[in-house]
């Protein structure tokens, strides 16, 4: 996919949250290490973290907090689904988190037909995920929405085509996201090799090279700031 850097800087007017909120209402957050309210922070706790956003929006007077790619973060050493080995702990995330309230309407980002779908249990994981597949120019490529609700993968069929700006599901809270607050994952992906309704979103140093070419920065695609 060569050329995808280009395609996406020609697309307009793409969005995956509900399209009533400008982007004028989008604030960054940053979950990195280097952020030290967060070393202060039980970030295993939904209900705290949570709290933590909703504080960071109203002192900015946003409904979105956003950001996210490539950052190294603390918040997954909770969960054991990052430990892969020794010295090779998953903590560079791969895609851009929009936070916002659960029931939050998740728009299709561009024309396509649903590749898979799966929840995807367990700590830390996406839960509800819908994996879409698209192409552009001939190049075939596929974006993730993860952290969905339940009633998102409820009655959804492989195959079935979805337009840009449809709405695709919504968000769902800390019971069925993986523990999360609120928040819909997006992540786009060239080559999704054997996975089905999921694909790692976070990845290593060691095998961030990868990952990195693999998983383009969504804001090519977004353009939110």
């Amino acid at each position: 996919m060569s050329n995808s850097k280009n395609i996406f800087l020609q697309l307009k007017n793409v969005k995956v949250i509900d399209s009533s909120i400008p982007y004028s209402q989008y604030i960054p957050l940053d979950l990195s290490i280097a952020n030290t309210e967060l070393s202060e922070m039980d970030l295993g706790n939904a209900k705290i973290f949570e709290a933590y956003v909703e504080d960071h929006l109203q002192k900015n007077d946003a409904k979105v907090a956003f950001g996210g790619y490539n950052e190294e973060r603390n918040l997954y050493k909770r969960s054991g689904l990052f430990n892969v080995a020794e010295n090779e702990e998953r903590n560079i995330h791969l895609g851009i988190d929009f936070w916002i309230k659960a029931g939050t309407k998740v728009l299709v980002a561009l024309d396509g037909r649903v590749h898979s779908f799966d929840f995807n249990a367990g700590l830390g994981n996406y839960g509800s995920t819908i994996i879409l597949e698209h192409q552009l120019e001939n190049e075939i490529f596929y974006t993730l929405y993860g952290h969905l609700s339940m009633e998102s993968i409820e009655n959804i069929e492989i195959d079935s085509v979805y337009k840009k700006g449809q709405t695709l599901a919504t968000l769902g809270d800390a019971s069925v996201n993986g523990g999360y607050s609120p928040h819909l994952h997006f992540q786009i992906i060239k080559n999704m090799e054997d996975n089905f309704g999921d694909y790692p979103g976070v990845c290593s140093k060691k095998t961030l090279d990868y990952y990195l070419d693999n998983c383009p920065d969504p804001h090519l695609l977004l353009k939110i700031t």
